[in-house]
Formats: C-alpha cells, sequence, structure tokens
C-alpha cells in the first residue's frame, strides 16, 4: 500500500496531539509517554487541569526552555521540564507504587503496532537495538485508560491490525487510538472508527487499517 497523508510530520504530530489533548479529564493525573505524546501538553485546554506525572520521579511536570532549565529535572525520554509549585520529586519505587496502585488516570503512548483486540506492541523489533520498555508495561496495566498515539501507518505499512505480530507490551489494555487520520475505540465486536477527520473518507481510512472497521462516525 501506499502513504494515505500529504501532511507533514510536525503537521501530522500536531494535530494527533491536539486532539488527544481534548481526552484529558479536569483534574486528572496523566502520564505521557516519551516522543509524539510529549506534545500533547502543548494543546491542553486553559480551563482543564491536568497534572503530568512522570516514571522517573516526578508530579507535576510542565513546560520548560531548553536553553534555560534546570538539568536535574527532565522527563521519562530524558527532555528538559520544569516542575509546577506543589509538584514532587520521588523515588522510582514511589513513582511506580503510584502507577501500579491505580493512580494515574491516563496514560498516552506510541506504538509500533495495535490490534482490534486492544493489544499493543511498542517496544521491541526483534534483531534491531532498542531502549526497552520503560514503565510502559506498567503504564499499560495501571493506568485508568490508556490512549495510544501514534501515526497511521509506518512508511505505508500496516500498524492497525487484525492481530499484532511484533512482541506484545501489554494485551487487551488500549481503549483508544488516536492517528491523523481520526479516532478510533476497541468495542466488544473488534475496532471502531468513531471520528474520520476532514480530507478522508472511510474508504481511505480502511485502506490504510489492515483490519476491517466498524463505521461509528454516522
Amino acid at each position: 500500500m501506499t502513504e494515505v497523508t500529504e501532511l507533514s510530520k510536525s503537521d501530522i504530530q500536531g494535530r494527533i496531539a491536539k486532539r488527544v489533548a481534548q481526552e484529558l479529564a479536569d483534574n486528572s493525573l496523566v502520564n505521557l509517554g516519551i516522543g509524539l505524546p510529549t506534545k500533547v501538553v502543548n494543546y491542553i485546554p486553559d480551563n482543564v487541569t491536568v497534572t503530568l506525572q512522570s516514571e522517573n520521579g516526578f508530579i507535576g511536570l510542565t513546560t520548560a526552555d531548553p536553553d534555560n532549565s534546570d538539568p536535574s529535572i527532565v522527563n521519562a525520554g530524558g527532555q528538559p521540564v520544569g516542575i509546577i509549585p506543589g509538584g514532587a520529586f520521588f523515588d522510582s519505587a514511589t513513582s511506580f507504587g503510584i502507577i501500579r496502585g491505580g493512580h494515574v488516570d491516563a496514560t498516552v503512548l506510541g506504538a509500533l503496532q495495535v490490534d482490534q483486540y486492544g493489544n499493543i506492541a511498542n517496544y521491541l523489533i526483534p534483531g534491531k537495538m532498542v531502549p526497552g520498555m520503560g514503565g510502559a508495561m506498567d503504564l499499560l496495566v495501571g493506568a485508568k485508560k490508556v490512549i495510544v498515539a501514534m501515526e497511521h501507518t509506518n512508511k505505508g505499512k500496516f500498524k492497525i491490525l487484525n492481530e499484532c505480530t511484533l512482541p506484545l507490551t501489554a494485551s487487551k489494555v488500549v481503549g483508544m487510538i488516536i492517528t491523523e487520520m481520526g479516532v478510533f475505540e476497541v468495542v466488544e465486536k473488534g475496532l471502531a472508527v468513531t471520528e474520520i477527520y476532514e480530507g478522508y473518507t472511510f474508504e481511505e481510512v480502511q485502506k490504510a487499517t489492515e483490519v476491517a472497521l466498524i463505521d461509528q462516525t454516522k
């Protein structure tokens, strides 16, 4: 298959991050994964209060000027961040106690593959050097809501599949997938598309998706 979008990578990531931000509830505790998910913080509405948690030991993260930041305050991806008044620093045991204890309202992660059953593969490609799963396994089973934020295809190859072929990070945990083409929800009968963005048709979205989609846009 061929690429289905002519948007720039920056436009794609901005579109996805902006839509993800709409899913974050007021007064919620949220973990943003490395890469694209970190951009979500730029689109959180002013009237919504979201407290960001990072598995490397912070609650209350905020954006920071990379050229004028405290080098000891970084997110899980090593990017410079700030911390809000009242924010907290703690050890990894406490951080993962928060995650495993079910106190994180939502986590937003990228993925290599997702399938119709809510399975996700996002940490390993056999034969390639990768940094590992980090806190993803704990977040996927500990967070109350799991949102996958990712580009719809990888150089034209399906990323939303009938069944994941890469090693799973977690099984049957994903509730929602947001790409540059639309919004998808894992439902009892399979994978439903609930929103299709302007410029795309259902047929185009289906062509870029291996699993047969349930159209819930009408």
